[in-house]
């Protein structure tokens, strides 16, 4: 098979928006392993989430060693983990080879990454410090991935009933869906929605500390900081965890205004178009 353009594996392939990390730090790469490896019949999307999960497993076993040289290595396992684990859903996009099943076993490998990697590197600080509140800080990271993925899914059944709702038709064709932000603020004089507009023109989603980045700084920017400060895990961790919550809070809230408006006592169903129906991608993660 011919090597494809750059250029055309990252039309094919990238998502309309993403979270920031992704964008700035993993697609860049991602898609240049994408281009080398779609043209590898042997290496399928199902393959190469196999082999991101078993060099998360790694990570996890470097974590729990404790050791400064070990944490900088997990770090970096990590990430690559995280990379191939974005490289198998964009040759699964560029060779049309996606399936159901894939879907189901990218989700539930990534879930069970994310408690082996929390539960080593908390599990060893804890071996090495006898600190309690390890322990405590690996349970909120599991605590907050789960209800993030159960947030998604849920999310994503609401944009789809206030589509029914607001626009039968847009919501059939092309899986349209209603932006909750488009119900919480039509006129888009918000600061929030003029920051919004910006974010978009780079792929980036507004929705700017979510499951993803919660990962990134528990289990790449905290261990490679612990590696040279003590102490620095509970503290990198517990703010993107405040982050992470605060986010989530928007996120309900927007939920919560966009009923109101389905309802019919926010003023705005009415004036909705048509054409403003569209994937609601920039505000949960897939």
């Amino acid at each position: 098979m011919t090597l494809l353009p750059l250029a055309e594996v990252k039309a094919r392939t990238y998502k309309e928006r993403d979270s920031w990390w992704t964008v700035l730090l993993v697609d860049p790469l991602a898609a240049r392993i994408t281009r080398r490896v779609a043209r590898m019949r042997a290496l399928t999307p199902n393959r190469i989430t196999m082999i991101a999960f078993t060099i998360g497993l790694l990570a996890a076993a470097c974590f729990a060693l404790a050791e400064p040289g070990w944490l900088l290595l997990g770090a970096l396992l990590y990430h690559l983990s995280f990379t191939l684990d974005c490289v198998d859903g964009k040759v699964a996009r560029l060779n049309g080879t996606g399936s159901i099943f894939g879907a189901w076993l990218d989700y539930i490998l990534d879930r069970v990454r994310i408690v082996a990697c929390a539960a080593a590197l908390m599990g060893g600080q804890y071996a090495v410090t006898h600190n309690v509140t390890y322990l405590v800080v690996g349970f909120v990271v599991i605590f907050l991935d789960m209800f993030r993925a159960l947030m998604v899914m849920e999310v994503a059944k609401i944009h789809r009933d206030l589509s029914t709702q607001l626009d039968p038709a847009a919501a059939k064709a092309d899986d349209g869906r209603v932006p909750l932000t488009e119900l919480t603020d039509e006129k888009g004089k918000n600061v929030f929605f003029r920051v919004r507009r910006q974010l978009r023109s780079s792929r980036i989603r507004p929705h700017l500390f979510g499951g993803i980045e919660l990962q990134m700084a528990a289990f790449i920017v905290a261990p490679a900081f612990a590696a040279f400060i003590d102490g620095a895990i509970i503290w990198i961790v517990l703010a993107a965890a405040a982050l992470t919550v605060l986010f989530e809070l928007a996120v309900i809230y927007m939920i919560y205004r966009a009923t109101q408006v389905a309802d019919g006592r926010g003023g705005v169903a009415a004036t909705l178009a048509p054409q403003q129906a569209r994937p609601a991608d920039d505000l949960v993660e897939h």
